[in-house]
């Protein structure tokens, strides 16, 4: 084996999986905790605050999406909501990234965070219309409110916490 291809290689810090997978855990920990109000048409998955992260540092998104996926095994839906819901993660957080990048206002940046997460809970309106038979605009409706008011409860912890906490390293 050639030792210089291993050195030259990008490796990943044990830092950053620790970071990662604490993240992940924590999001997976706060939905059990509250699995009652985590998952149906009328959901309030305050694991959700944890999307504000991937604003800081690329590692996040890694988090939250496996923190989603680990999750969504539970769910009473997992058959679409393990690869929807994986799936829907990775893209709004990517998206939340790419538009809030040029932001300095952490309170605006997170204010287009929680809208365009909960405007993408048609994915889950759409896996309970399929599933359940629930009336999909109705769904859309309760899933998206539950989303914006998870995510401002998160979003005013984590701004507290971004005084104390320094997530970009």
């Amino acid at each position: 084996m050639n030792m210089s291809a291993l050195k030259s290689s990008p490796r990943i810090a044990v830092s950053e999986l620790a970071k990662i997978a604490l993240v992940a855990a924590l999001y997976v920990v706060v939905t059990m905790l509250l699995a009652v109000i985590s998952f149906g048409a009328v959901q309030l998955r305050l694991s959700e605050m944890f999307n504000y992260l991937a604003l800081y540092h690329k590692r996040y998104v890694v988090a939250v999406t496996a923190g989603v996926v680990i999750a969504n095994f539970m769910s009473p839906t997992w058959l679409l909501d393990v690869p929807i819901g994986g799936i829907a993660t990775l893209l709004v957080l990517l998206l939340c990234r790419r538009v809030t990048r040029t932001i300095k206002n952490d309170v605006l940046k997170m204010g287009i965070t929680a809208i365009l997460f909960a405007v993408s809970m048609f994915t889950v309106a759409g896996q309970l219309t399929v599933l359940y038979g629930f009336p999909f605009w109705p769904t859309y409706f309760t899933v998206g409110i539950g989303e914006l008011l998870s995510m401002t409860v998160g979003g005013m912890i984590f701004h507290s916490l971004r005084k104390k906490i320094d997530f970009m390293s």
